[in-house]
């Protein structure tokens, strides 16, 4: 039985000035109802791939839809099911948040101006106070309600936590739990450097390395698929040209050999002991963990990290 993708990419590809390469060959497919994470170091091309599907940058080459459409030529009628949340979310500052409400509850036929008013409350923010005397994290929060209270079928955002504490990054997942318990179907796509909220929300990931998408798969899947197997061999050394199946990354110290495993299935382990007459323990990662050791510590964090991808293209 096939599995119905709203968002999803195919063959798309960015090259900018100088022959920057952004986006290259990228498929997605976020399936209905979803809640996908996009992870990827810095530069690795998931700000230039959302502005992509929001049609709000054009592409070299393959294809960007949302609900079956490339949002870059669709009506306005199929956008409105469709909410976002930039990087660099750009509010009108001179409004109050409660004229700004009035104001997306003319573009959007779905608006729910009660749910606007909950999340409000729940974050804090004053509807009568202008936009522009909000702080930076406050008018991330502002912008967050905007496209909640959209009631969208497709909410897509790029680093929505920016910016915003941990106990606002909190409220941000618990707000999106709220949004996605009801009947509505809403399927999410949404980037970020902080796994921890991911792993608290997300359904699938897909983790992007310099423009193209080395792993997708849902999350479950993922954590159970990968192992950090160590093996200590009789002896000083691990044995010349040793190397175990699946492994993504390994090192070798005196007779221990430790690596990242990608396993097929749970049985790829049994009896390996036995066979290669060590000892092997298996050890579980986290969606952190894994990360960091196919692409390294650098540049990365759990925490809050500014991100700077694609502003010199934006």
């Amino acid at each position: 039985m096939s599995i119905e993708a709203v968002v999803k990419t195919d063959n798309l590809s960015k090259t900018f000035a100088g022959a920057v390469q952004a986006v290259s060959a990228l498929d997605l497919a976020v399936p209905r109802g979803a809640v996908y994470g996009l992870i990827g170091r810095n530069g690795a091309g998931k700000t230039t791939a959302i502005r992509m599907l929001m049609g709000l940058l054009r592409p070299t080459g393959g294809r960007a839809e949302v609900l079956g459409a490339d949002l870059w030529r669709a009506r306005r009628s199929h956008r409105e099911r469709v909410s976002y949340v930039s990087q660099e979310q750009q509010v009108h500052a001179w409004m109050t948040l409660e004229e700004l409400c009035c104001y997306c509850s003319l573009l959007y036929s779905e608006w729910d101006q009660t749910y606007a008013e909950k999340l409000a409350g729940r974050f804090g923010l004053a509807l009568g106070r202008q936009v522009g005397l909000m702080s930076g994290g406050e008018r991330r929060k502002a912008a967050i309600l905007l496209a909640l209270a959209a009631r969208p079928e497709v909410l897509i955002m790029d680093e929505p936590a920016a910016g915003l504490d941990p106990v606002a990054r909190r409220e941000l997942v618990d707000a999106l739990v709220d949004s996605l318990s009801g009947e509505r179907g809403q399927t999410v796509l949404f980037s970020t450097h902080i796994i921890s909220d991911l792993e608290r929300v997300a359904d699938y990931v897909g983790i992007m390395d310099r423009g193209r998408m080395v792993s997708s798969s849902p999350l479950e899947d993922l954590q159970s698929s990968t192992r950090r197997i160590q093996i200590v061999f009789q002896g000083d050394q691990v044995p010349e040209g040793f190397r175990l199946p699946g492994a993504v990354r390994f090192e070798t110290s005196g007779p221990v050999y430790t690596a990242v495993v990608r396993l097929t299935t749970e049985s790829d382990l049994d009896g390996l002991g036995e066979r290669l007459n060590a000892r092997v323990n298996t050890f579980p990662l986290g969606l952190e963990d894994i990360f960091i050791e196919l692409f390294g510590p650098d540049e990365f964090t759990t925490e809050h990290t500014e991100s700077t991808e694609g502003r010199s293209h934006e």
